[in-house]
């Protein structure tokens, strides 16, 4: 796509049906001449300068790529109008494509009926569901995997819920034992399951717990934000495959979360939150003097717990399901490419003198941390702070991220290394570029450069 030609179309289209109003006079007060505006300009980009280089395959560190150019060129058209999608007087256009677009997430889980919509992030999407959740199940709190995302404490915290934080396996995955007993306790409405949680990309072990929670009388609730794509991946064929059965009962799920902005290949914010049972929906309803007088139909404010949403964020997912749909040859082959480079650079570690892998990726995240002698907590946190510094600076940088495993976990991937600390950082990438297939070897050589100097 040639991204500059596709945004000068969409300019000229948003004049064209704007002119079909008439003519007006554009305020004084807004006017700014170009030579002052091209001076803050070059100001404005330099300082966006001082970004790390999310685009490249180089950048290997945190949740952050750019979006598609569909979805650039499919958000600043839909911004040139500014629809508000919390009410259909507000974005009637954005609204069905809303819709549409969620409907579309919807069939990728397997679900059969649905009420959702988008969020500006996952945190919100959670918000909802366990709002939701406790509205279903009063004075009864929320069941999570202790490595599930710190939002689902926060916003525990937010709605009065007590938090139980259940004990990982030593895949990071949810103890189903440790689950049962707080389960028996009789004081969990939900149990809120990660497929893909954001440190490991660990997998919780989804077709095992909905059993356990229907004895219970537990909803389930599941947080895809990070993971949820790669559904799409479930049972395929090649290294890329993934066991079907935990993806495949997600369709048995109350609830479901899953973040556009990362996988999806959107801007920030997008996210979006689905509930198999549309009644739900009662829990949202309000009453509004001025909102909503141009139709009956049930409005995307009326199932939400934000008011004002970017119309934009709908324009630029449609537009972009349009092109790469969330199907198994749409954005299933994006992700592919990056759970390939994931399985491929766990090879290389293996293989390794300088580097050991921590565990081996379940979705496209990679774990590892310089190979020490001795091997202790100290020596390894030390090298792995060291690895992640250096590798930044030079004219070959990488760009890592880290994450801190405490002396437990450690213990069960690695009983050899001496627990002389409280836990370690290790190095952690995330490959969810599909260029970092073609880049992993590189990667690697690098890695194994810094970490031998560590």
């Amino acid at each position: 796509m040639d991204l500059q030609h596709w945004l000068g179309r969409a300019t000229h289209a948003i004049q064209d049906w704007a002119d079909t109003f008439g003519p007006y006079r554009p305020h004084p007060s807004l006017q700014v001449d170009d030579d002052r505006f091209g001076a803050v300009f070059e100001e404005f980009t330099a300082r966006l300068a001082d970004n790390y280089p999310f685009f490249h395959p180089r950048y290997a560190g945190q949740m952050l790529k750019p979006p598609h150019p569909a979805a650039v060129v499919g958000h600043l058209t839909a911004m040139l109008i500014n629809p508000n999608n919390h009410a259909l007087d507000g974005g009637p256009a954005t609204a069905a494509m809303e819709r549409e677009a969620v409907a579309r997430l919807a069939r990728m889980f397997g679900y059969d009926t649905h009420l959702g919509h988008l969020t500006t992030s996952g945190t919100i999407a959670n918000l909802e569901a366990l709002f939701v959740a406790r509205e279903l199940h009063p004075g009864r709190g929320v069941a999570h995997s202790a490595d599930a995302h710190y939002t689902h404490g926060r916003m525990c915290h937010v709605l009065g819920l007590t938090s139980h934080p259940v004990r990982t396996d030593d895949r990071g995955r949810m103890d189903l034992g440790a689950l049962e007993d707080v389960l028996r306790t009789g004081e969990v409405g939900t149990v809120v399951l990660t497929t893909g949680t954001t440190g490991l990309g660990a997998v919780d072990p989804v077709h095992e717990v909905l059993p356990l929670a229907e004895r219970h009388g537990v909803r389930v609730h599941v947080d895809a934000a990070y993971g949820g794509f790669f559904t799409l991946l479930a049972g395929a064929e090649g290294p890329e495959g993934l066991p079907p059965e935990p993806w495949r009962a997600i369709a048995r799920a109350d609830s479901i979360v899953v973040d556009p902005h990362k996988h999806g290949l959107q801007p920030y914010g997008c996210g979006a939150v689905l509930f198999r049972d549309p009644e739900v929906g009662r829990f949202y309803l309000h009453d509004s003097p001025y909102t909503y007088f141009t139709s009956t139909e049930l409005h995307l404010g009326e199932i939400s717990l934000e008011c004002s949403r970017a119309g934009a964020a709908a324009a630029a997912l449609w537009l972009t399901f349009q092109l790469l749909p969330p199907t198994p040859d749409g954005l299933g082959r994006v992700l592919a490419a990056g759970r390939r480079a994931a399985l491929r650079w766990a090879d290389l570690i293996e293989a390794s003198d300088a580097l050991e892998l921590y565990q081996r990726p379940e979705l496209d995240i990679v774990t590892y941390f310089p190979a020490v002698a001795p091997a202790t907590l100290t020596g390894i946190d030390a090298a792995s702070a060291r690895v992640l510094a250096d590798g930044m600076t030079g004219p070959d940088p990488v760009f890592l991220s880290t994450l801190r495993a405490d002396r437990e976990s450690f213990a069960a991937r690695h009983p050899g290394t001496v627990a002389d600390a409280d836990g370690a950082r290790i190095l952690r990438s995330v490959l969810m570029k599909p260029e970092s297939e073609d880049h992993v070897e590189h990667l690697h050589d690098r890695l194994e450069r810094l970490a031998g100097r560590a």
